[in-house]
């Protein structure tokens, strides 16, 4: 994960990961369920979505599931989607009845290629600075450098299959 910034006045928090990957294959591992299920998590948690329509307005509810089974819900928004080259989400915690838990984030993703590598730019914005504290005190940066290195793994997997 590179340039993880942190910035508390304007409540963002921005990284990027390069992908020795191409574009379609690492656009489809962030919009297809049965792709994402098989890297979003840090081990040993697993990600299980429970239904994602993903188009502008639709949204993706999904939980984190411990080892254990102890699960921790969150729904998405998709608000914007430019086809293999950007897409904006809101996302919030939720309960398994799928009531959100505000505020919440929005967040953008923008990916790019270049010599048959892909980088995803990631930027949060979080409602309010209580939230972005929440989620950094959660494991936020730990977390997502394990999820990012699963796909990465996921994605060498994928790449050889094709």
């Amino acid at each position: 994960m590179n340039d993880f910034t942190v910035d508390k006045t304007t409540k963002t928090v921005t990284f990027s990961r390069e992908f020795d990957a191409d574009l379609s294959l690492v656009w489809d591992a962030y919009t297809k369920p049965e792709i994402l299920d098989q890297w979003w998590a840090p081990k040993p948690w697993t990600s299980k979505t429970k239904f994602m329509d993903f188009e502008v307005g639709g949204r993706r509810f999904y939980a984190m599931v411990s080892p254990e089974g102890e699960e921790h819900w969150s729904v998405q928004k998709y608000t914007s989607i430019s086809p293999k080259t950007n897409f904006k989400l809101l996302n919030a915690f939720a309960d398994k009845d799928e009531n959100p838990e505000l505020p919440g984030s929005e967040w953008e993703l923008t990916f790019s290629e270049q010599n048959e590598k892909t980088t995803v730019q990631i930027r949060i914005y979080n409602e309010s600075l209580g939230r972005l504290e929440k989620m950094l005190d959660m494991g936020f940066k730990e977390g997502t450098a394990m999820t990012l290195t699963n796909l990465e793994e996921l994605l060498a997997t994928l790449s050889q299959q094709k």
